[in-house]
């Protein structure tokens, strides 16, 4: 039976999560502190959104039947990673509200949509090109310069489907490696730093944004999340004020992260849109009194955001495939480290598995040295700690 939806969502009602990841089983567990159920669809059996969601639907992201299935089962459906499809959303949302709308997924699935829609609404964002062809390649190599990276326009992440392109004779190489075209082809950026911002916005157009905060990523995976980022005050609120800028500019109801690039000279450069929680998020969860994934259930139900403030300093490091799980015994019994395991059966290289949270007090996030030993048995694999131990002002520098 179809149920109109009612907002702000009334205690026990369903929210219907596309995917079945950690993204999905972290909103889940967010969403019924708050009292709703989760349904979950998904073609995984064993997902590890599915392990905590009060239903699941098994069946493929575009098929007809499922979806009909899922929107008749719940009150509004939202998203836990881009991956998914458009216009199964688009079905999905002639039954229920959809939050985000399809056309923010749409905008964020394919980068020459995004670094349009970023450029039309005055965000920096490293010089791009669009490549049709090899010839194009060749035009937008002079456009742009050399080095750049040359990236697939959809399904990249965790550095999959992009090149880094060094000369002109790695062109031809790199063209044909990449599908399905078009690509884009992205001035490379000296970067002092990565950064992100998560940002919340409701259905009544007031957004609020967590702190800035700096990523450590290893063989282009996330690795080390440092909140708050240690960089100059003009420099977060230069990053802030771009995040709140797309949320707006998309008129964006849920949460969206807003990964950039903070350059030698201070400038702030998006790299990539992520319209739901984010892996840089996870730090919220126990820091502050609201995490990234109580602001997106609440938005999505339509209830009021609370401010995204932090009571504490916090170091989040990812568990990446069977040689991070290898320490697990280790992990749980080191003291002050936070565990969070996501249910995945097969630690493959690459996969992430989980995450740890180190907390600090307020204002009190260390160098280093004290970043290391508070993570214990993961400080050798921590990246970016050995650079900085040997250079300590990578943790403290004034950008």
């Amino acid at each position: 039976m179809s149920r109109k939806a009612v907002f702000p969502l009334p205690p026990n009602r369903t929210i219907g999560i596309v995917g079945g990841g950690q993204l999905g089983r972290m909103t889940a567990l967010a969403a019924a502190r708050l009292g709703y159920r989760c349904h979950i669809l998904t073609p995984e059996p064993e997902s590890p959104a599915g392990q905590v969601a009060a239903a699941v639907t098994l069946g493929a992201y575009e098929d007809p039947t499922a979806l009909a299935e899922f929107a008749a089962a719940v009150d509004v459906v939202t998203f836990e990673f881009e991956n998914v499809s458009a216009a199964g959303l688009d079905l999905l949302a002639a039954l229920k509200p959809v939050r985000p709308a399809p056309a923010v997924l749409r905008t964020s699935q394919d980068r020459i949509a995004e670094k349009s829609f970023l450029n039309g609404a005055g965000v920096p964002t490293a010089p791009w090109r669009a490549v049709e062809s090899r010839a194009g390649l060749d035009r937008a190599a002079a456009a742009v310069g050399l080095p750049g990276v040359l990236k697939t326009t959809r399904l990249g992440y965790d550095g999959k489907g992009q090149r880094l392109i060094a000369c002109a004779g790695e062109l031809d190489e790199a063209f044909a490696d990449l599908a399905p075209k078009p690509l884009v082809l992205e001035g490379f950026v000296d970067f002092a730093c990565e950064i992100s911002v998560i940002a919340a916005r409701g259905e009544d157009g007031k957004a609020v944004a967590f702190d800035v905060v700096e990523n450590r990523h290893r063989h282009h995976i996330l690795d080390l999340t440092l909140a708050p980022a240690p960089i100059a005050e003009e420099t977060e609120a230069k990053a802030r004020a771009i995040a709140l800028r797309v949320a707006e500019a998309l008129d964006l109801v849920g949460l969206i992260a807003v990964e950039m690039f903070v350059t030698r000279e201070g400038k702030v450069l998006v790299n990539e849109l992520a319209p739901r929680p984010h892996n840089s998020g996870h730090w919220t969860i126990d820091a502050c009194p609201a995490s990234q994934f109580e602001l997106f259930v609440r938005a999505v139900a339509g209830l009021k955001l609370p401010p995204a403030t932090r009571h504490s300093d916090a170091v989040m490091k990812n568990l990446v495939g069977p040689a991070e799980m290898a320490l697990w015994p280790e992990i749980l019994a080191a003291p002050g480290l936070i565990p969070h395991l996501y249910g995945k059966e097969e630690a493959r290289p690459g996969r992430k598995m989980g995450h740890v949270t180190r907390l600090f007090p307020l204002g009190g996030l260390p160098g280093p040295f004290g970043i290391a030993a508070a993570l214990g048995p993961l400080a050798e694999r921590a990246a970016g700690l050995e650079e900085a131990v040997e250079a300590p002002d990578r943790l403290a520098h004034a950008i």
